[in-house]
């Protein structure tokens, strides 16, 4: 799966010689029929839901995107979330925004 370093020529080097990313644009997350909805419970974070169904930590931002969540990993109890199961596309689309 592609992350946020693993794209190519997404770094910047400085004058003083540091090394910055530049910012990522982030795909549109189509609904599939292959999605899987659940409804939270307490204690739910996006990282441990995309462990649980991408078995990657670091993939949260595609069911905080897909989700409208922004600022925090927490999900609020009670809320139906969608898991978009495309992440092959997702991850294509990515890179195409930013190659």
């Amino acid at each position: 799966m592609v992350g946020r370093y693993d794209i190519p020529n997404n770094k910047i080097r400085l004058t003083n010689g540091k090394i910055v990313y530049k910012s990522i644009l982030f795909p549109k997350i189509e609904e599939s029929e292959d999605d899987i909805y659940i409804i939270s419970k307490a204690g739910d974070r996006l990282d441990l839901l995309a462990k649980k169904y991408y078995n990657d930590v670091t993939k949260w931002w595609i069911i905080a995107h897909a989700n409208k969540i922004k600022g925090t990993l927490i999900v609020t109890p009670g809320k139906q979330i969608r898991i978009p199961m495309n992440i092959s596309k997702i991850n294509r689309n990515l890179l195409e925004l930013n190659t």
